[in-house]
């Protein structure tokens, strides 16, 4: 019997006894060893981390049972795992905040040299064509260009204004040079431009070209603008939603994610998927854009794609010199009509002394306006410079022609970034939803997902995490297991770059209707109506704009001094007065009323 005795004990000695259930790895291995050698690894004294596990009870975040850790390795540790934390989310993004900056300089840099492409191309046709005439007027011209790039970079007054200052400087300098022989007062100028814009559109002096520039450049403009600040803004709050600081709730819950395992002596211990994904969709979904997200992609998108069509940029500037060289040549063809209507209106002006000023004809020096002997050679001047010279020339020298595509440099590279873009951008369309996935793909925050089954840290110890996974919907997001209800609210920061989105995205959506998000405003405050200018998407097809309705008289804006003697321009505004508003140039509607004194009378002497 003894004999079997002793055989019995020697068997229970050598049968385990129960597992380690969760939680119990602590009391099994009693051994801060591991942890030591990961935390002195990473710079931390020795002489804080105990040797072997002590009582946890001074621990504010993690279990309060046995502990590698003191008050002052679990502070630290904590603002670790944060800084690991939101250095994976904001390297997680970069590509993306890259991408949109990258684009908005690149945009950018093409829509300023299609500008200062149409510009030159403008210069150097008319001074080929005009010769001195045109030096003697080249301010009026680069004042135009100077105000349209005010515009687009959203510090000038509008196209309106700039478009009709353009056309009643054009008009009093040459309607003078029609009439050499008379002399021409500041007052008589002022009768001039407004006969000119009047309401019942009686004198055209310029034909139609006016509001077909102004319909072209106002489409192209707004929209290329709209783009341009919609990059912008998408660039600016990516970045910020990337770094914004945690919550005290995320803070802690990431903590327990990464740093407890270490605490608790256990650091080659990955945390569970499951945890980690809870943890980040609550964290996240405070701070992510969706679902503005999705409907700014599109807005942008559709935007571009207008930009490289119906709202083409590069024929838009391209039209600029096309449509004043048409006024030009109906004002030549019409000066007749449109003299003898002034003349009757506005009275006969003061004759010149004949011993002061030995004038040509009038028709000699008309004729001098628009002919020249190196007209012929203006269009392949111009169209060497990436014009379309030849349809420039036509309308100086004789018959327009039908327009053509400019083949400017900046047309293939501006449908080359369009195609980037939409290739770039459609691979973050669910950018937001998937961060919580790639931020737990990382080895420093969980398990690998082909390892989910093997014992992974839970929170509280070495087991298997069972509480559901929840998804990223504000409902869903209140059953989350490891954050409260406050910590997965959005906040009001988190609100503000939302609408941000928001007001980019109808921004661009507006301007791909042709309409301007800033009149928009303004016609809410105004009339509260809200109903913006229109325009057709078919203006290369000569599309009418839709009028609005005639607003109140408005007072005069500003006094601008300019040209030889000093003359000053008072422009009187009806109506709307930034862009995009109305059909503007000498085809009005009720909205405008010029008043003008001269700048100077011009023409050789």
């Amino acid at each position: 019997m003894s004999a079997l005795r002793s055989l019995l004990l020697l068997l229970l000695s050598l049968c385990p006894g129960p597992g380690p259930g969760p939680g119990t790895e602590a009391k099994v291995t009693r051994s801060c060893v591991e942890t030591r050698q990961v935390l002195g690894a990473r710079g931390y004294s020795l002489s804080l981390l105990p040797p072997a596990l002590i009582s946890g009870e001074h621990l504010r975040i993690c279990t309060q049972e046995y502990t590698c850790c003191s008050s002052e390795i679990e502070q630290r540790l904590t603002w670790e795992t944060e800084t690991t934390f939101r250095g994976l989310v904001e390297e997680s993004g970069s590509f993306l905040v890259h991408t949109l900056a990258a684009r908005h300089r690149r945009f950018d840099e093409i829509f300023r040299e299609i500008l200062l492409s149409s510009e030159h191309s403008l210069a150097l046709l008319f001074h080929h064509s005009f010769g001195h005439l045109y030096s003697q007027h080249a301010p009026v011209f680069s004042g135009l260009f100077s105000r349209l790039r005010d515009y687009y970079q959203r510090s000038g007054e509008g196209l309106d204004d700039a478009l009709v200052d353009f056309w009643a400087q054009l008009l009093e300098r040459l309607f003078p040079l029609l009439h050499p022989q008379y002399i021409f007062s500041p007052e008589y100028l002022f009768c001039l431009t407004r006969l000119a814009s009047s309401a019942d559109d009686s004198l055209k002096p310029f034909g139609d070209a006016p509001h077909r520039l102004h319909l072209q450049i106002t489409q192209a403009l707004v929209a290329a603008r709209a783009f341009i600040q919609g990059l912008e803004t998408g660039r600016d709050v990516v970045s910020e939603t990337l770094k914004v600081p945690m919550s005290e709730g995320c803070r802690r819950a990431v903590m327990r994610l990464t740093g407890c395992p270490l605490c608790r002596g256990i650091p080659s211990v990955p945390p569970c998927r499951g945890f980690c994904l809870n943890v980040a969709n609550g964290c996240l979904h405070s701070q992510g854009l969706d679902p503005d997200w999705g409907a700014y992609l599109d807005g942008l998108l559709f935007l571009g794609e207008k930009l490289q069509g119906a709202f083409s940029f590069e024929l838009a500037a391209q039209a600029i010199g096309v449509r004043i060289s048409e006024a030009l040549k109906y004002l030549q063809e019409n000066s007749v009509a449109v003299s003898a209507q002034v003349f009757q209106q506005c009275g006969n002006p003061q004759r010149t002394q004949s011993r002061t000023r030995r004038a040509p004809a009038p028709r000699e020096e008309a004729g001098r306006l628009w002919t020249s002997a190196r007209v012929a050679g203006a269009a392949g001047v111009a169209g060497a410079a990436g014009v379309a010279g030849a349809p420039g020339a036509a309308g100086v020298a004789g018959a327009p022609r039908t327009e053509e595509r400019p083949t400017m440099a900046g047309t293939t590279s501006l449908n080359r970034l369009v195609w980037e873009l939409r290739e770039r951008l459609g691979r973050v369309r669910g950018f937001w939803a998937l961060l919580p996935q790639v931020v737990c793909g990382d080895p420093r925050m969980a398990a690998d997902a082909s390892k989910d089954a093997a014992p992974c840290w839970t929170g509280s110890g070495r087991g298997r995490y069972l509480s559901p996974v929840v998804g990223l919907s504000p409902s869903e997001q209140l059953d989350n297991p490891e954050l409260n209800k406050e910590d997965t609210s959005i906040n009001l920061q988190a609100r503000r770059r939302r609408l941000q989105l928001r007001a980019a995205t109808t921004r661009m959506r507006l301007a791909a209707l042709g309409r301007d998000l800033e009149l928009e405003d303004w016609d809410e405050e105004a009339s509260g109506s809200g109903e913006g200018q229109h325009y057709a998407d078919g203006w290369m097809a000569g599309a009418a704009a839709v009028a609005p309705p005639a607003r109140l008289p408005r007072p005069p804006r500003r006094d601008v001094s300019g040209g030889k003697g000093g003359g000053v321009l008072v422009r009187h505004n009806q109506g709307r007065s930034r862009t995009g508003g109305t059909s503007v140039g000498f085809r009005t509607h009720p909205i405008l009323i010029l008043s003008l004194s001269a700048l100077a009378l011009l023409g050789p002497r």
